[in-house]
């Protein structure tokens, strides 16, 4: 035991002795209270019980020390307001005495009025403000006691009263402390707790940067999402345009959830014909239809345990819907041609590009799923708002294709990288790991990939417009290849004539690495001035 709390052990001990053997029970009863509410409580009861009081009433000083309150009433009670006795009493220091006749002319706040409303008049009002007897000395709050005049003008001479509120007031300032300090811990822990929980979910969205690749904002908030939605059980709804990457989500959010040891089961429902998507669902039992020779299991059935993927859900037939839907809210599901029930503890996750609100306007869709689907919504962004993230997904997509065809690594000359950020994708990053893979087969092995290996954008079909004579420069070519070759060959030269031999200076202005200069230099047979 400390020395403080020592020295507040003996000073409560010289207390209760100076109340008597007799005061003793009292003693102990404060002591024994475990919260400065219960104090409050007990000495207000022992006071009206040994005095013979009418009223008594223990208000507390909130943290701040702006306002009484009461433990029994949510009333605040503002101690710069003088309409009611305790903040006189609080801002003189000292006892405040006075009749009840006279308290109800000229005071009117309404708490304290409806406090005292049903004492008789004839009674007096003493206010008694309590603080700490060591430390800061804080104030704890205002005793209020009513009763015959006789009985209150003796407690400031009663040598058993004052020793009571001097023990009242030992007691409350430790155990306010004590609370106070409780509640500081208690604040503490849950702050390194959050502390801790967010470096965790950081941690593990930067897990998962290795799968949705990205660093623009975009990406670092889906990835957060993610990580959110995989600590729940909720359904989610995965919603963005086509080639956005949600099946690469819907598999994250399984691989970082609780689930991840069970299957993932996923299915295209716009790739499965209306009359098999069911069974591919349910499941069926031997002979339920023509050429069913045997019983087949579901993918919900197969699921049971993990997560469950449901790609371009929007075009799933509205029969099924209702059947999908008493999956998700009863767990139980019954195979085609199957006589009984069977149970899937499974997780759902729905993928889809079409807007579904509409799809629900037009009675294409039910509602009452979508709500049930939309319990975790997340939205996909579009290429076209991370263009930041270009780069990096060209080059993973390089690397990707290099592995795949068993190829040495290379990279992509700047000129590359800067036709594929001034391009539109409508088909987002599928459309951009096509045009790579493309641009991949169509480059010579070890070469860097070079803007010219890069289809071009798709555009509208054009009305044809007349034929037009071919300029008198382009009437002379009779061999396209050579033609270009020429072309490339002195606009080369014209650059190196420009940077006086300078390969490197001609290689970045022209956007393509040295090495790739050099080598069309000797395909060419062009020599440096």
């Amino acid at each position: 035991m400390s020395a403080r709390a020592i020295d507040m052990a003996q000073g409560e001990a010289r207390q209760a002795a100076s109340l008597g053997l007799a005061a003793m029970p009292t003693a102990l009863a404060l002591v024994e209270c475990a919260t400065p509410a219960a104090l409050r409580e007990c000495s207000s009861r022992l006071l009206r019980d040994s005095l013979g009081l009418a009223w008594v009433e223990c208000l507390f000083v909130e943290g701040s020390g702006r306002w009484l309150g009461r433990d029994d009433a949510d009333v605040r009670l503002d101690c710069d307001d003088f309409r009611h006795p305790y903040a006189h009493a609080i801002r003189r220091g000292e006892p405040l005495d006075l009749g009840m006749a006279e308290a109800r002319t000229r005071l009117d706040h309404p708490d304290f009025q409806a406090q005292v409303a049903a004492l008789p008049g004839a009674l007096r009002l003493q206010i008694r403000p309590l603080r700490a007897l060591d430390g800061p000395r804080e104030w704890l709050g205002a005793l209020a006691l009513a009763g015959e005049a006789d009985t209150l003008a003796g407690l400031a001479a009663d040598a058993e009263f004052v020793a009571f509120e001097a023990l009242l007031c030992r007691l409350w300032a430790r155990l306010a402390r004590a609370q106070g300090e409780r509640q500081r811990s208690a604040v503490l822990r849950d702050s390194l707790a959050k502390l801790n929980d967010g470096a965790r979910r950081q941690n593990l969205a930067d897990r998962l940067a290795d799968d949705l690749l990205g660093d623009s904002a975009a990406m670092q908030r889906l990835r957060s999402q993610v990580i959110r939605a995989a600590e729940t059980q909720l359904a989610v709804l995965l919603q963005g345009q086509t080639g956005t990457g949600k099946d690469c989500v819907a598999r994250a959010i399984h691989h970082f959830s609780a689930r991840a040891e069970g299957p993932f089961m996923a299915i295209n429902c716009a790739a499965i014909p209306e009359a098999l998507l069911e069974s591919e669902l349910f499941g069926h039992a031997k002979g339920a239809f023509s050429g069913a020779d045997q019983a087949r299991e579901g993918l919900i059935g197969q699921a049971d345990g993990g997560t469950l993927f449901l790609d371009e859900i929007g075009d799933m037939p509205l029969a099924l819907q209702a059947k999908l839907l008493r999956v998700l809210e009863s767990g139980r599901y019954r195979p085609l041609g199957a006589s009984d029930e069977r149970c899937a503890d499974l997780r759902l996750v729905a993928a889809t590009h079409q807007p579904l609100r509409e799809r629900i306007r037009d009675q294409r869709f039910r509602a009452d799923l979508y709500y049930r689907l939309g319990q975790f919504p997340l939205s996909l962004p579009p290429l076209g708002e991370r263009r930041a993230d270009i780069a990096t997904l060209a080059q993973a997509f390089v690397a990707d294709f290099c592995a795949r065809e068993g190829r040495d690594e290379v990279g992509i000359t700047p000129a590359a990288l800067r036709q594929l950020r001034e391009r539109d994708y409508p088909g987002n990053v599928r459309e951009l790991k096509n045009l790579i893979d493309y641009a991949c087969a169509m480059s010579p092995p070890g070469a860097d990939l070079e803007a010219a290996a890069l289809p071009g954008e798709a555009s509208e079909p054009a009305v044809e417009a007349p034929a037009a004579a071919p300029p008198a420069a382009s009437a002379r070519v009779d061999d396209l290849r050579q033609a270009l070759r020429d072309f490339e060959a002195e606009l080369i030269r014209q650059r190196l004539r420009y940077f006086d031999g300078n390969r490197a200076l001609a290689a970045e202005s022209l956007g393509v690495p040295k090495r790739t200069l050099a080598h069309k230099c000797r395909l060419l047979e062009v020599d440096a001035p």
